[in-house]
């Protein structure tokens, strides 16, 4: 090893050399990681060339845990170590009492073993029931008993967590929660760059890039950073969540997984990915969902995944080799939304389930008035009697007008045909599509008419009543006087106690 011309360096100056040739390679400095290219990436390549340790602030679900192991990927691909040693002693700069032993007894001929980068990375989640022997570690009574030594010898000593991330990266997620006593003794590895374990003289001089994972300590009550411990943080950064629709459908798109078979199966069009991708943005600006807890990604991603087995479900049933996603599939996002938000007591007072459905309908309601000449408007044009110029026909008329004496019935678990064949009934509803998006494909046609239909029942141009795999389009009238009459049925019911 020595006449190769190996040179030992610390994780630090791995970490800043390899960066260095990725930056001038001009290559990311992660795969797979969207919308932090202005943000986070630069503050995160600042403070690995400036060698510092490093606290990713934000939210859940802002991929903090996966940029931390992400980071792996700036060691050495292989450095080599003293075979045998618990803390992967470098062999021309060795620690512990093993490795300096073995050294000295055996000079050059001592065994090398060489550590993969993968096996450099360790990780902790931060619980009340972690102690500091797990991290840094104790005296072990088995150990002195089988090697039969004194408890003051120091090759009893069982290393914690941090002592055998040596030459290597070390992540405590959720920091906050990590008790405060226990805090306490990170406090000469940050700075000194030392551990001391209790009842030893022993001091280490580890060598470990420390990075921390945590939410905003104003909100969390599970606990917080202790100051001194803040301070010895050499950089804090803070993610956020996409700052579009598009960034976050692209996250949703890589992160979500489907067996090879149901994505042969089901197609999803474009107009669906927005609609869940606008159901995260409607919670993190909801009256009823608690902000300060974030709604994280994993909500587009579950959606998403349960609106597609939602339609394969239905396919199966039905024989289909092939099925699209409607809209009437999106109520298979409920559960994933009521499983991710936190809700304030307003929302509490209404319930998940209603919230998630609330926040599911303005999705709809707002993604509609994009795409299509806003309702409410166009209903006001076509009110007016006197205009000192042409007005425009309302371009909604043919379809509110065939619902003031009729209805369409739309199955859940209806065919494709069946489905299709119920949305070509409707007078001016396919014409108003192709007008206005002329580009869809035929497949796309009938989840736009049916968006259509959602669209003009959420800004109260159409009625629409909800039943169990069923949803009715009708009067708006004739709408709410229905769902009156359930609600006051649903009072008369009695309660199981």
């Amino acid at each position: 090893m020595k006449k190769s011309g190996y040179r030992s360096r610390t994780v630090k100056e791995e970490l800043r050399a390899n960066l260095i040739a990725r930056i001038q390679a001009k290559k990311p400095l992660f795969e797979g990681i969207h919308g932090y290219e202005d943000t986070v990436v630069p503050a995160l390549e600042r403070a690995i060339l400036a060698g510092h340790s490093i606290n990713l602030l934000g939210l859940r679900g802002q991929a903090k845990t996966r940029m931390a192991r992400s980071l792996v990927q700036l060691l050495d691909e292989w450095v080599p170590i003293v075979e045998g040693s618990e803390i992967n002693d470098d062999p021309l700069a060795p620690i512990s009492r093993f490795a300096k032993e073995l050294i000295v007894a055996k000079g050059d001929a001592t065994p090398i073993g060489w550590l993969h980068r993968d096996q450099r990375y360790s990780e902790k989640l931060a619980t009340p029931d972690v102690t500091v022997a797990d991290l840094i570690g104790d005296s072990d009574p088995i150990k002195a008993s089988n090697l039969k030594l004194d408890y003051s010898d120091e090759r009893v000593i069982q290393f914690g967590l941090i002592p055998r991330s040596h030459r290597g990266i070390f992540v405590i997620n959720e920091l906050p929660d990590l008790q405060p006593r226990i805090q306490v003794a990170l406090f000469n590895i940050l700075q000194e760059g030392d551990v001391q374990i209790r009842g030893f003289k022993l001091r280490l001089p580890l060598d470990i890039q420390f990075v921390f994972t945590a939410n905003p300590e104003d909100y969390t009550n599970r606990g917080a950073i202790i100051t001194p411990l803040k301070d010895r943080i050499q950089s804090q950064i803070l993610t956020h969540y996409p700052p579009s629709i598009e960034l976050g459908m692209r996250i949703t798109r890589q992160e979500v997984r489907t067996p090879k078979e149901q994505a042969t199966r089901v197609r999803v069009p474009e107009l669906i990915r927005v609609l869940i991708e606008r159901i995260a943005l409607e919670a993190r600006a909801s009256e009823f969902v608690d902000r300060k807890s974030g709604v994280s990604a994993r909500l587009t991603i579950s959606a998403l995944e349960s609106v597609i087995s939602a339609a394969e479900r239905r396919a199966l049933r039905n024989g289909e080799e092939h099925t699209v996603v409607r809209i009437g599939d999106l109520q298979a996002v409920v559960p994933a939304i009521t499983g991710k938000i936190e809700l304030v007591y307003e929302g509490e007072q209404e319930g998940p389930e209603k919230v998630a459905y609330h926040l599911l309908g303005l999705a709809i309601r707002n993604v509609f008035s994009e795409l299509f000449p806003d309702p409410a408007k166009t209903r006001k044009r076509s009110g007016s009697e006197k205009s000192p110029q042409k007005q425009r026909p309302d371009p909604y008329a043919d379809i509110v007008t065939y619902f003031d004496g009729a209805q369409t019935d739309l199955l859940s678990d209806a065919p494709g045909v069946e489905h299709d064949k119920a949305l070509q009934q409707v007078p001016g509803l396919i014409a108003l599509v192709r007008q206005q998006h002329a580009y869809l494909e035929a497949w796309e046609t009938p989840v736009w008419c049916e968006f259509v239909l959602h669209g003009l029942a959420e800004h109260s141009r159409v009625g629409r009543s909800m039943l169990l795999g069923k949803v009715t389009f009708s009067d708006l009238f004739d709408s709410v006087l229905s769902r009156s009459v359930e609600e006051e049925d649903d009072d008369d019911r009695p309660i199981d106690r």
